[in-house]
Parts: structure tokens; sequence; C-alpha cells
């Protein structure tokens, strides 16, 4: 259903809208503002980075043998990738179109898979824990998690600011042998 490519220059424009998208920025809890100059100096350089890993999720549609599209359609991220505890973080974030459609699912999917057993041509990091924050106003990306494997660890309380209240951010964590058994 999708495809994942690592991010390009030509994502700017995709990535600079999902940063216009009000409902993207409040279920993550981006607060943080950039720059046009930003955005594309990220979008040109990100793959180059060490101690990440950023994709472009794609439609994975094929007409006639040739990709449908090859438009950014979301974003997924393994970051503050630790060799020496095998651990690292992922965070996800579809365009406002592609929400609740399952191309998140099958993008985490793909990436827990690259994560913890590598793909061909790819060795990959090979971890051992892959976690993540999710907002409790964002109880259908909780949901989405769970049905993965991921457990919840804890809650950093009220860290969040959602208008006159307040979120937690609920982290939960999947391990490379819960991730295994999942797929079995």
């Amino acid at each position: 259903m999708m495809r994942l490519r690592p991010i390009e220059a030509r994502d700017a424009d995709r990535l600079w809208e999902s940063l216009h998208d009000p409902e993207g920025m409040r279920l993550t809890g981006t607060t943080a503002t950039f720059s046009r100059e930003q955005v594309d100096e990220w979008a040109a350089t990100v793959s180059e980075r060490d101690g990440r890993y950023d994709w472009a999720i794609t439609p994975g549609a094929v007409r006639d043998g040739e990709l449908v599209s090859d438009e950014l359609i979301g974003e997924i991220v393994l970051n503050d990738l630790d060799t020496a505890a095998r651990s690292a973080n992922l965070r996800l974030q579809m365009l406002p179109d592609y929400r609740g459609r399952g191309y998140g699912r099958e993008a985490i999917e793909e990436v827990l898979r690259f994560a913890f057993d590598g793909v061909p041509g790819d060795n990959g990091p090979h971890l051992h824990r892959v976690s993540l924050d999710v907002l409790s106003i964002n109880p259908r990306a909780k949901a989405l998690y769970a049905s993965l494997g991921f457990v919840e660890e804890g809650r950093l309380r009220e860290v969040y600011r959602d208008g006159a209240t307040w979120a937690d951010a609920i982290v939960m964590s999947v391990l490379e042998d819960e991730f295994r058994d999942h797929q079995r």
C-alpha cells in the first residue's frame, strides 16, 4: 500500500505543508516554528545526518509497472539512535488526507522490521528497543501503537499545553522479541 524512501530536497513543499496542519501539530505536540529556508535545508540534508533514519512515506500504488506517485504523504523517523543501548525513538506524521487509511500502520511495521532485523541490502541498526511518546489527546494513535505491540511504560504528566488544558505524554515501547512474537 505504501513505500518508504529517504527524504529528499524535493519533499520540502510537503514538509512545509505538514508544518501548517493545525491538527497534525496539535496531535504530535509540535510547538516549534521553522522558516521555509530551514525546511528546505532540512529536506536536502537530513538523510546524510548520523544517528537517525528519516523516510518519506509515499503511496505504493503501481499502474502498468510504474509507481502512480512518489510524493510524500507522511514521514516516519527513527531518531535518538543509541547503538550501545541498541535503542531508538520512533516518530510518525501523516498529512491530513492520508490519516486513518492504513499507511501509518504499514510504515511502522516496515520500519520496525528494519530496526530489529535489517533488510536485504542494508543491514539495519539491529535494535533491541524502539520507544515513542504519544499525547493523551491522541487516543487513536495510542490504540494503533498498542495494536502493533507497543506497551505503555509510563506518563509524563501534563507536559504539553493543549489550549486551556494540559495533556500527558504516554511513553510506549516495543522490544525486539515482543515485535517478533507479535508478527507471528
